[in-house]
């Protein structure tokens, strides 16, 4: 299967978000909605009860809050709300998204730790460990599972049970992960778990969604730093009113996304999403490297959902200049976020199977001006 270029949707997004959807997704944003209607609130709720599914077996233990605006603001959402006034946060940082939850929590005056591992490192439980030892203050950990600064996926059944040994509660931005590996959160001891409508489950951009242990979520009423990212009040909403919003939500949005949902499923779900993926990664990986390309991560540490590469060491070589001729070839990729090396980033995920991974080599390799 392939997802040729259209005049209507001319290029491929190979990037992290937003992604490359299918038609029907698209389609379905072709409706109005009425955000007080008894249909669109149960249609709500339907995505509530399959988010939670698609998250863990032990699904009675958990919930789905759903919040408007970009994976970033359900990040903030979760830090200014869960976290009590005399509450300490470590975040785990390697890459930009890491650093971005520092400063959220900065901003609203929560105490916090930072264990630094570098842009190309992925974390590990033992520095956490020996922080939790000396360092009992501390009641939450953050960190981010697929790290899109550089493509890495970090190993956070390690951290988790870390976190779950010394009663900490977990926090993870799975925000370009979840939807596309496999993974069961209660397994991996996630008191709340981060993601976005525009990742691995193929909707559009317009909100994020929280997937929390029930049981840490209602311990945190009244502790909002903030009123529209409330995350308890917006939880609280949608299960007395059958899944109204606070605030007016992204209606067309949310039906897209259940499009896209229902898609998943019949994918065959994430393991085949998520074989989908692997494979697009390896082609595109193998293909750059015998073009003369270099990947910056080993493959141990690299995700299937964005790829970084090395500049080719040639002074004639423009990302600029490869941008737009892939953009003309019907391919648009993304620029690096590293600071210590120039490289270019690669999306494997959206509505993009392996043939295009092929076909956006054979473009590479005819476009090579360097």
């Amino acid at each position: 299967m392939t997802n040729q270029t259209t005049t209507d949707n001319p290029y491929l997004l190979l990037t992290p978000g937003p992604l490359t959807t299918s038609p029907r997704v698209r389609e379905a944003m072709m409706r109005d909605w009425c955000t007080w209607d008894r249909d669109y609130n149960e249609l709500v709720q339907e995505i509530r009860g399959k988010l939670v599914r698609l998250a863990t077996t032990r699904f009675e233990e958990y919930t789905t809050i759903l919040m408007q605006g970009s994976g970033t603001f359900s990040v903030e959402a979760v830090l200014s709300s869960v976290i009590p006034a005399d509450g300490k946060l470590l975040v785990l940082t390697n890459g930009a998204y890491g650093d971005r939850m520092v400063q959220m929590a900065r901003v609203h005056g929560i105490e916090t730790e930072v264990i630094d591992f570098g842009e190309v490192t992925p974390v590990s439980a033992a520095p956490v460990e020996q922080l939790l030892e000396k360092d009992a203050t501390i009641t939450h950990i953050a960190v981010v599972h697929s790290e899109t600064t550089t493509g890495m996926l970090n190993p956070i059944a390690d951290i988790g049970e870390v976190a779950k040994r010394y009663g900490k509660t977990f926090i993870v931005d799975a925000m370009s992960s979840f939807g596309g590996v496999p993974m069961d959160i209660a397994d991996l001891h996630i008191d709340y778990l981060i993601s976005s409508a525009n990742k691995c489950i193929q909707g559009v951009p317009g909100f994020g969604f929280i997937i929390a242990k029930t049981t840490e979520l209602a311990a945190c009423k009244g502790g909002a730093r903030t009123l529209s990212l409330d995350l308890y009040d917006q939880w609280e909403t949608m299960e007395k009113h059958n899944g109204k919003w606070r605030f007016t939500s992204p209606t067309h949005v949310v039906r897209a996304f259940y499009q896209a949902l229902i898609e998943l499923e019949a994918e065959g779900g994430v393991a085949k999403r998520y074989e989908r993926y692997k494979r697009n990664q390896q082609i595109l990986s193998e293909g750059l490297e015998r073009l003369g390309f270099t990947i910056l991560l080993p493959k141990q540490s690299q995700s299937p959902f964005i790829t970084s590469i090395y500049y080719p060491n040639s002074e004639a070589f423009s990302f600029q200049v490869l941008y737009e001729r892939l953009k003309k070839a019907g391919f648009v990729i993304y620029p690096g976020k590293i600071s210590q090396a120039d490289t270019f980033r690669i999306g494997n995920i959206g509505e993009v199977y392996p043939e295009d991974m092929e076909r956006l080599l054979a473009a590479v390799e005819e476009n090579r001006f360097w």
